[in-house]
């Protein structure tokens, strides 16, 4: 019988430089090449999930980061997952849903709720595991007020928290993509 690969959770802090330029190498190739600094700096702050193989290769990862969410008059902690991916050779292992499930644990642990930005070829994942789509508007309070996010709806999915269908989200600002 096959060993499952290691899993190890870290807060950014543990991770050496090493590994976390390791993490970055491995994040390009896997969104090959659409995965850029801003994108790298929202990934760092929060809980990283690795999975590694037997020969100490990186073989998924996965963030969970803290935003600010406003929704009906009130501000929510939240845990955003970030920089989930699977190596190209390793998908349909069960892999990914091996990260959600340990990302899971820290959002539903610490957090009113999560949230996440869905790609088109990991929602499925997502939606398989209870995450919704939020039915309602997508927005950033920017630095000169509130800012639509249009084309972030239909792809931000929440975990437990509020009716998914019930008015808008309002993410705190962050430069590059703001979800």
């Amino acid at each position: 019988m096959t060993r499952p690969a290691a899993l190890h959770t870290a807060h950014t802090h543990e991770l050496a430089p090493p590994l976390l330029d390791a993490v970055r190498a491995f994040l390009d190739t896997a969104f090959e090449g659409d995965f850029g600094n801003e994108d790298w700096d929202h990934t760092l702050g929060g809980v990283h999930v690795l999975v590694r193989g037997d020969g100490g290769e990186l073989l998924a990862h996965g963030a969970v980061v803290q935003r600010r969410v406003l929704h009906a008059d009130r501000s929510y902690r939240v845990g955003h997952v970030e920089g989930v991916a699977v190596r190209a050779d390793r998908r349909r292992e069960g892999l990914g849903s091996r990260v959600t499930a340990a990302l899971e644990g820290v959002v539903d642990r610490a957090y009113a709720f999560g949230t996440l930005s869905a790609s088109a070829a990991g929602a499925g994942l997502y939606a398989s595991r209870g995450w919704e789509v939020w039915r309602g508007s997508i927005a950033a309070l920017g630095p000169r007020g509130t800012v639509p996010l249009p084309d972030e709806e239909g792809s931000t999915y929440v975990r437990g928290g509020p009716d998914p269908r019930a008015g808008a989200l309002v993410f705190d600002w962050r430069d590059g993509d703001v979800l």
